[in-house]
């Protein structure tokens, strides 16, 4: 990953003051299930902040749907998406115009958004009730409008679902235009009388978790006039790198089925030729095709204006962290103002972890770049880190300053066991051997660290003196000889020591949801605005797998295209290790471990090869703060010494769910 730092630019102002009244919110009420709270706010109402002074009970909530100019569905008319408005009465009465928080998803009637699945709910008369998640409930009080938009071929929406092109992005970005003037709504799906948004002053921000943050990444890679922000959470940025990591495939199905899971039941008998083109232009070799150029969003970074506030969990195995670097990367290329959370999490919203602090910040946040106030928001430290459950550190930029790629060798040792990870290149000639075993995960290498197992080829550092901080995304390239026609290979980096982390492999990802609730902005009987309360799920390890990559060796001539290997002749493949933020601390010891199927991540290849590793042509070039010098004071005169006993770890779940199933 480039190194860059922030660049910000001059913050927009405000051209009126929206509110004047002051009034202080109330810290946290708690109220039961069903109860209609008072307004509340995680911190109080200072000066330069929009405030709660608008009325939520009698917020104006109507649907309009918005003509995207697309016949996905090929019925012969325009698809109209269905979009649900909550937004304050009073600004519309006293002639003054408000932002827009947006929220585009396809999850709204099929799984439901958040800890609890929340699904849009609506009258006898169809006018809609309950808006999924907080944002409505705090921030339409302190003057903002929030839309919901249903995606193409889900709801009540027209049109086919194409998992990230064309369609779901023209979805959202047709409302960001009827915001700003430039689209057409109607007051019903058919017909209907012509609707404008003569109260929105245009400026609208994206946010969404999964699927919705993708469509954040999508819209705001067309570079629309409007969209000044956007806050993705573990949000797709490359389709591909969520079926496949360099031919590897990462599931056992395709974006087809991804569609059958959130299609409407009509649109599932009316989006058959949308299907066949999924499948057709998705095939299960892993090669590149059209469909995936479609769906990059990282290759039009240079069109983003808005803002990004981008989070992800550091454990993320379902939109794992890959998308989070290389979105990174490309918008720090092209200078974007940027921000970022990475916690110690899966899939997991920042509301689930750290609650109180993300509403306060993305309040200042929305303030800042939706409302013009100079609150400072855009000078504070780029990134928050999890250091370990509810512990968090920040970086003036991230990667950490002074990260440098540095070049680390595994050669073998002279005792059975693990081989050495260190600057030293191992001698030519030189190999280590495995035979991929696809029952087998990382946790089950790592737990056999230091003894030799058949299914990977281990090597690792002597326990540190100093502790090494290990910030963005590394690589490994492998040179390798197979037995057979086809290999998967993986390269995963691990901390071996003991810690309390959290359970990213349990039920909750690193989260365990209660039974009390807290109210979090106003409310009514059918949109509450309170939440079950969570706390960190935490597991005592003896290793910590905290970066991984994969790769079909097939690929090694062109990451976009495999071809059959000749067995007994080696092969040279780079596997791109995904973004992280890691400190191995003093007393443990940095390990990289290579095998095949990384079982519950990758898809086995047809074949169960043996591979043999050239060490002399085997390097990691990983992102260390400190570069060579820090690594060589973590390492100089360190003994080496093996722990006794298997190191215990989070085992990954054996089947990862895809992102419909999780809110």
């Amino acid at each position: 990953m480039t190194i860059r730092a922030w660049i910000p630019h001059i913050p927009w102002k405000a051209l009126a003051v929206a509110a004047t009244v002051a009034l202080l919110s109330t810290l946290l009420v708690s109220n039961g299930a069903g109860a209609a709270p008072a307004a509340a706010s995680s911190a109080s109402s200072a000066p330069g902040e929009s405030r709660p002074v608008y009325s939520y009970d009698h917020a104006i909530r109507e649907s309009v749907w918005v003509d995207t100019r697309l016949d996905g569905d090929a019925d012969g008319r325009s698809d109209r998406v269905a979009v649900d408005i909550v937004r304050p009465r009073e600004p519309a009465q006293q002639g003054h115009r408000i932002p827009v928080i947006m929220d585009a998803s396809p999850y709204y009637s099929c799984c439901g958004r958040g800890n609890e699945s929340q699904k849009k709910t609506y009258d006898d008369k169809g006018r809609p009730v309950q808006f999924p998640l907080f944002y409505d409930n705090y921030f339409v009080p302190r003057g903002y409008a929030t839309v919901l938009v249903d995606l193409a071929g889900t709801n009540r929406s027209d049109g086919c679902i194409d998992i990230g092109g064309r369609s779901d992005i023209q979805s959202a970005r047709a409302v960001v235009d009827w915001l700003n003037g430039r689209g057409r709504a109607y007051t019903a799906r058919k017909g209907g009388r012509p609707v404008t948004a003569g109260w929105s002053n245009g400026r609208t921000g994206m946010i969404g978790k999964s699927w919705d943050a993708t469509i954040a990444n999508g819209v705001a890679a067309t570079g629309v006039a409007g969209l000044k922000t956007i806050v993705p959470i573990a949000g797709i940025s490359s389709w591909y790198d969520y079926y496949f990591a360099k031919g590897a495939p990462l599931y056992d199905s395709g974006p087809d089925a991804l569609a059958k899971d959130v299609e409407s039941p009509a649109a599932q008998k009316r989006c058959g030729a949308v299907q066949k083109k999924l499948v057709d232009g998705a095939p299960r070799t892993g090669d590149w095709t059209g469909l995936w150029t479609e769906r990059d969003y990282v290759r039009h970074a240079a069109k983003v204006h808005a803002s990004v506030f981008m989070v992800h969990g550091m454990q993320d195995l379902n939109v794992r962290t890959r998308h989070a670097g290389r979105w990174w990367d490309a918008l720090a290329r092209h200078g974007v103002e940027r921000k970022i959370w990475l916690s110690q999490t899966g899939h997991v919203d920042p509301f689930d972890y750290r609650r109180g602090t993300w509403v306060s910040t993305l309040h200042r946040w929305f303030d800042h770049y939706l409302m013009g106030y100079d609150n400072g928001i855009d000078r504070e430290p780029m990134a928050d880190i999890e250091r370990a459950p509810d512990t968090w550190s920040t970086d003036a930029q991230w990667p950490a300053a002074g990260t440098q790629a540095t070049t680390l060798r595994p050669r073998n040792a002279t005792a059975p066991g693990a081989g050495i990870l260190g600057t030293e290149p191992a001698p030519a000639g030189t190999s280590a051997a495995f035979t991929d075993d696809p029952q087998h995960s990382e946790a089950d290498w790592a737990a056999g660290m230091d003894k030799a197992t058949p299914d990977k080829a281990g090597f690792t550092t002597a326990p540190l003196k100093a502790p090494l901080r290990l910030s963005g995304s590394g690589k490994v390239t492998i040179t390798a000889t197979p037995s057979t026609s086809t290999a998967h290979l993986s390269a995963v980096l691990v901390d071996l020591g003991p810690a309390t982390i959290r359970n990213y492999g349990g039920k909750g990802e690193g989260i365990t949801t209660l039974t009390r609730r807290t109210c979090w902005g106003a409310g009514t009987a059918g949109d509450t605005g309170c939440f079950k309360e969570t706390a960190a799920d935490t597991q005592k390890v003896a290793h910590t797998v905290f970066s991984r990559g994969w790769a079909d060796l097939g690929n090694y001539a062109d990451p976009r295209k495999g071809r059959p290997l000749t067995p007994g002749k080696a092969y040279t493949i780079t596997l791109d290790l995904a973004a992280s933020d890691h400190i191995v601390p003093a007393g443990h010891r940095l390990a990289l471990i290579v095998g095949g199927t990384d079982a519950g991540l990758i898809d086995p290849p047809p074949s169960r090869p043996r591979l043999t590793l050239d060490l002399a042509h085997t390097v990691a070039r990983l992102p260390l703060v400190g570069g060579a010098p820090a690594f060589d004071r973590a390492t100089a005169g360190a003994a080496r010494q093996a722990a006794g006993g298997p190191l215990d770890g989070i085992v990954p779940p054996r089947v990862i769910s895809r992102i419909p199933s999780a809110g």
